[in-house]
């Protein structure tokens, strides 16, 4: 038996809350990987915000060694991938370093929609996937049910499924051996040329960019030339290692091997996910196919409460993109908020970690403009436009059509909350494609608007179904909307920083809303101000904030005193003219708080 036939690559996919990372620790105690004082729970999960909400935000790797019941020993490599929509991009390319996946199924739960999604990105690269089923210390587990769904809905055979329990280590031994057993070792030579997959890259202050790496063929060693063939640059490795799970610097790794490599790269722009590393003094012609890059889908604006704190949240998003390529920003400002940022995320999980982690290490207070999707913007005179930012739309004479994205997604759910949820998606402009049943479990596919799911689509999923329906999307295409700018003017001056792309059927309801808003919580003046709502140049809702009125006539007795009393009040009025010419309007940081709950109350 060869090194290679004695390796194991294999993933960890799931649900959300399914058990994961804490199948992946029983799996490191076992194999020695870390020691019992060492051991922690989600010992893969190094973000405090990852323990937490108890989510992986970041697909992990180790590499184990285990002697099986027939005496030899197996090398181990797992990757711990998230579970969460947003982060579908680190399952994919985690899936593409491995051979096959354990699918782990809550037995209390049953099969949910990102089991669903994540099977089948690994039964599309054709992946061995051995069925786990976990939690059965739980009083709520059915193991017959489970398997019976898992059949019915994902469509894989469970005979060889095993029952287990992340909390107490039952079942851990059988799924060692099925992994030794079931999966296929990796295929490649190390007598070939150097052909090796750039799985991922962080930035570490005192190494640089590490580079996580599977070598499909030949070796990779310390000293080597090595070529990134994305952008055709040579560097030389300074370090090359495994985490078991701590860093353990080693001489080699060789074809069908996981590990890290440093290079003294100092920017993650240069090494792009899914690149094909190989020998710069021995080169290959034909780079591996590597992944689709990720796109931001969800845009929005990032500002400082405090504009001191500019600095601050420029150099805290600089150092977050050193180890999120997923997320891009730009340089922003606003009228009403200031200088900011335009942001891009992949979902709404995406932004809330973004601007948690950008509070929480940083220390910066933020306000989050409404979230927005990217539309395609066709001008009569042939040009298309990319449109992030609604403030940025042009003139509605010159636009013949506006396209927005839409998604396909599928919500599970218990069959008593169907109806509340196909009402949600009607709500929200939905088209049902398919409707199908396993036991007492709807299954429902839905074509969606994505700007309609943005705001709180997820959050009035779980509040009608009890926190017991999930949801998983995928992006389809474009399609045209009857969409349109609400703008929103506050003295006859438009706020840029409330003004928002809406669909024309909601957006009178949307903008009498934001006026009520604004009127109770913009501060009375000397002077009266209108807030209205206007799409183009056509105002559709109005409010007025009353101003203060001195009253000037009180000292005022004796005779001629109705004719001074005249003179006053004209002059009082001019003055308020005057006032509200001139004057300006403070719109407090509570107002565009309150604008943007709006869209979360409405509902």
């Amino acid at each position: 038996m060869s090194d290679i036939d004695r390796i194991r690559n294999f993933s960890i996919i799931a649900h959300i809350d399914h058990g994961k990372s804490t199948i992946a620790d029983r799996i490191i105690h076992k194999c020695g990987g870390l020691t019992e004082r060492e051991m922690k729970q989600q010992v893969l999960d190094s973000m405090d915000i990852e323990r937490e909400r108890g989510i992986t935000i970041k697909a992990q790797t180790v590499k184990l060694n285990y002697k099986s019941k027939d005496g030899k020993t197996y090398t181990l490599n797992i990757i711990d991938t998230p579970g969460h929509v947003d982060f579908g991009y680190e399952v994919s390319r985690s899936l593409s370093a491995c051979e096959g996946s354990l699918l782990i199924v809550d037995s209390t739960q049953g099969v949910e929609a990102q089991t669903l999604a994540n099977v089948y990105q690994a039964l599309e690269i054709d992946h061995e996937v051995i069925p786990i089923l976990n939690k059965i210390d739980l009083p709520a587990s059915d193991i017959d049910k489970t398997k019976k769904e898992i059949e019915d809905v994902v469509g894989i055979d469970t005979s060889g499924a095993i029952p287990c329990s992340g909390k107490t280590g039952e079942g851990v031994n059988d799924i060692l051996e099925s992994i030794i057993n079931n999966l296929p070792p990796p295929k490649g030579n190390k007598n070939e040329k150097l052909k090796c997959l750039l799985v991922d890259s962080w930035y570490d202050s005192y190494l640089g960019v590490v580079i996580l790496v599977r070598v499909i063929d030949g070796k990779i060693k310390k000293n080597m030339k090595v070529k990134l063939m994305s952008n055709n640059q040579d560097y030389e490795i300074e370090k090359v290692g495994v985490f078991t799970p701590k860093p353990i610097d080693i001489q080699e790794l060789n074809s069908g091997e996981i590990g890290f490599i440093i290079t003294g790269i100092k920017s993650l722009s240069e090494t792009k996910v899914g690149d094909t590393i190989c020998d710069a003094n021995d080169p290959i012609t034909k780079p591996l196919p590597g992944f689709k890059p990720s796109k931001p889908v969800v845009f929005c604006g990032l500002f400082p409460v405090d504009s001191s704190e500019f600095q601050k949240l420029k150099d805290g998003l600089a150092k977050l993109k050193l180890n999120d390529a997923s997320f891009s920003y730009e340089p922003e400002s606003s009228s009403a908020l200031g200088l900011g940022f335009r942001c891009g995320f992949l979902g709404l999980l995406h932004l809330e970690i973004i601007t948690e982690r950008l509070e929480r290490e940083f220390d910066v207070n933020l306000i989050t403009t409404t979230p927005g999707v990217i539309y395609k913007v066709y001008k009569n005179n042939g040009e298309t436009i990319n449109l992030q930012n609604p403030t940025n739309m042009p003139d509605p004479s010159q636009i013949a059509k506006i396209e927005e994205p839409w998604i396909k997604s599928t919500i599970i759910t218990p069959d008593e909350y169907l109806g509340s949820i196909i009402k949600i998606c009607q709500d929200k402009r939905g088209i049902q494609t398919n409707l199908s049943y396993s036991g007492k479990r709807a299954v429902l596919s839905y074509d969606l608007p994505l700007n309609e799911v943005v705001f709180d689509f997820n959050d009035r999923l779980k509040s009608v179904s009890s926190g017991y329906a999930s949801f998983d999307y995928e992006i389809s295409d474009y399609k045209e909307g009857a969409l349109v700018k609400l703008g929103i003017l506050v003295n006859g001056e438009p706020v840029d920083a409330l003004a928002m792309i809406i669909h024309k059927d909601f957006a009178q309801k949307t903008g009498r809303q934001v006026c009520e808003k604004l009127k109770d919580l913009i501060p009375r003046h000397n002077f009266m101000i209108p807030v209205q709502a206007a799409i183009g140049g056509k105002i559709i809702a109005r409010e007025s904030i009353k101003g203060f009125k001195k009253d000037v006539l009180t000292k005022i007795h004796g005779g001629g005193a109705m004719d001074r009393k005249r003179k006053l009040l004209e002059k009082q009025k001019k003055g308020k003219a005057r006032a509200k010419q001139f004057g300006k309007v403070e719109i407090p940081q509570e107002a565009f708080i309150g604008v943007l709950k709006i869209n979360k109350e409405n509902n």
